[in-house]
């Protein structure tokens, strides 16, 4: 194992041939391809490959016993709290959700019996998941802890052609495949994979090439200087856009970590903020287990917000997570628990506690409202919306 690597828990027998298949895969592919592929289709690859990528075999990633745990699997007062958000909204007649990537199904669940005990469930909860894994684990969730809801729910292969109700994405964007580019004294370089060697089987490394197209366009309208490294994601503003552009009626909700692009071309974050998350280690080698960590990066809000602007939707909020979920109530919803019954305190005080706290996820996640036909100030951006910063 190289050096940087050592540090890192050893895969299985099994998870290391399934990272050797999907490594020849890759390999395939870039000497099918001249010897260079982008790196966001090496990201493409090692996360969603049918069988083999990191989101599509069937090894767990969420939880205490996966690779990085979410709000949802952290604590049911993140959902609780989403589900006021939502009740508001569903008394403005929006009475479908589509959620995007829902992990295990643990924020479907919660939202929906919290929903319900609220008695505005959705009459409909859409799940885009493209993982047959995934959705199988939702399923089974669902089924197993809200039963008489569970025949509301559907999956989908595609985006609806048009949409009228709430999209929910909760840590997908840092996941969408990312272009990184490198800024030097005479061009800007868009930093691709190639084999580290002719041995398809020596692993892979970064390679320049001169940037080009869109790519190009909006590299230079960041003006960075020579020496900054960092990341563009053209996919995650396409989502935004076609989400937008089916959106008839109704509001968007992007919760993730990340900054406006003010901060994110900060000239203190000059190597980027790609992460790779294995088994709970925080790195940033992504060639490190191909198809066994995730590889995230840091969404830059400033273009989500363009992006749906793009598709004609509008910006309704911009907050960061601690102050959202303040004003959508978690200090309500800890207080129906009695601190004088400490088992069933302590756990949710500390859940909360993580949700909140600066030094945890309060400041670091945010979350974006992005309407269509939907002038309704929205509850959890009721004070302390940072909109202006974008």
């Amino acid at each position: 194992m190289p050096p940087h690597r050592s540090n890192l828990p050893a895969p299985s027998i099994d998870a290391q041939a399934l990272s050797a298949q999907l490594s020849a895969l890759i390999a395939h592919e870039i000497q099918a391809a001249g010897g260079w592929i982008s790196f966001a289709r090496y990201m493409e690859l090692a996360l969603y490959a049918p069988g083999l990528g990191y989101y599509s075999a069937g090894s767990r990633k969420l939880g205490e016993g996966g690779d990085f745990v979410t709000a949802p699997e952290m604590s049911p007062l993140f959902a609780r709290c989403l589900a006021r958000q939502l009740a508001q909204l569903h008394g403005e007649g929006l009475r479908a959700v589509l959620e995007i990537g829902a992990g295990s199904g643990a924020l479907a669940v919660e939202l929906l019996l919290a929903m319900a005990t609220r008695g505005c469930a959705p009459e409909r909860y859409l799940i885009l998941e493209l993982s047959a894994d995934l959705r199988q684990r939702q399923h089974e969730h669902l089924v197993r802890c809200a039963p008489a809801l569970a025949q509301r729910v559907q999956w989908l292969d595609v985006l609806p052609d048009q949409f009228e109700g709430v999209v929910l994405a909760n840590e997908v964007l840092d996941a969408t495949p990312a272009h990184l580019i490198r800024v030097t004294a005479e061009a800007i370089e868009e930093m691709g994979v190639t084999l580290a060697s002719t041995d398809s089987a020596g692993g892979f490394t970064r390679a320049p090439r001169a940037a080009t197209g869109e790519l190009l366009a909006v590299a230079s309208r960041l003006a960075l200087p020579a020496g900054y490294e960092t990341e563009i994601n053209l996919s995650a503003c396409a989502l935004v856009t076609s989400l937008s552009r089916l959106l008839t009626r109704g509001v968007m909700l992007f919760i993730d970590y990340g900054f406006p692009a003010h901060e994110f071309y900060h000239p203190q974050r000059s190597a980027g903020t790609l992460m790779c998350h294995y088994r709970h280690h925080a790195h940033d080698d992504a060639f490190a287990f191909v198809g066994l960590q995730d590889i995230t990066t840091h969404v830059d809000f400033s273009a989500v917000s363009a992006a749906a602007a793009a598709g004609g939707a509008t910006l309704a909020g911009y907050t960061s997570q601690a102050n959202f979920l303040l004003h959508c109530g978690i200090t309500d919803l800890l207080s129906l628990t009695p601190a004088s019954d400490t088992r069933a305190y302590a756990p949710l005080a500390a859940q909360a506690q993580k949700l909140l706290s600066p030094a945890e996820m309060g400041e670091l996640f945010k979350v974006i409202a992005l309407s269509k036909n939907i002038d309704t100030p929205l509850l959890g951006f009721a004070r302390g919306d940072k909109s202006h910063t974008l």
